[in-house]
């Protein structure tokens, strides 16, 4: 006797991969021929293609491609899916990049301020710190561009955030202590630059935790 044979089910639609997931080859091809589209089309310029191709490669995981083009259209045309900001204040960081610049003298930012997405730290015989450990991150990516000559650019960060960099010390050093968050929606710092007979450096500090610091903004704020 022959079998019915069953109908055959179409296979489910795969789902978006989660964001921990570790990114393949064809994951970054994908997002790099998105920013290349978008260089394309006048989306971005030269300079953010540049920046979000070099973070593309050296993106470990899933979660880590998907905001570099999240402010994009998809392949087709369609819109993404806004994603909620990893920030611990109300509304988005606006505006031109901040500098800091010390030139025989010394300049600080430190505390409860709204960090925006480029600061630029110049040192000419003085020095520049950035505390980040207060700093209330409005958007996923921030980048600190630090140049240093004969002087000093000293970088602080909670110890749960993504800490990258990649600069040159000419008879001097850069230094930046990278960090891979276990959570794939904390913020992104990179720092990138050069010193010249001076110092860059980049590191946590110890016992200073984000999540820590929303906790106390909740209460502050009466939440």
């Amino acid at each position: 006797m022959d079998l019915e044979k069953q109908p055959q089910q179409p296979d489910a639609p795969a789902g978006p991969a989660p964001a921990g997931l570790r990114a393949s080859d064809a994951d970054r091809d994908r997002t790099a021929d998105i920013l290349r589209d978008a260089v394309a089309e006048g989306r971005l310029t030269a300079e953010e293609h540049a920046e979000r191709v070099d973070l593309v490669y050296r993106a470990k995981t899933v979660g880590e491609l998907e905001p570099l083009v999240q402010d994009l259209p998809a392949p087709g045309g369609t819109a993404r899916p806004s994603a909620p900001a990893y920030g611990y204040g109300p509304g988005e960081a606006a505006g031109p990049p901040e500098n800091l610049v010390a030139v025989f003298s010394s300049s600080t930012r430190r505390g409860r301020w709204r960090v925006g997405g480029r600061t630029n730290a110049f040192a000419l015989f003085g020095s520049v710190e950035i505390d980040l450990t207060e700093a209330l991150f409005g958007q996923r990516l921030t980048v600190v561009n630090a140049t240093s000559i004969f002087g000093s650019v000293e970088i602080k960060v909670p110890e749960n955030i993504s800490l990258r960099g990649s600069g040159t010390g000419i008879f001097g050093s850069f230094e930046v202590d990278t960090l891979e968050s276990a959570d794939p929606e904390a913020p992104v710092v990179v720092v990138n630059g050069y010193s010249v007979f001076g110092n860059v450096e980049a590191k946590p500090k110890r016992g200073k935790l984000i999540a820590n610091l929303h906790r106390q903004l909740r209460k502050h704020l009466g939440h």
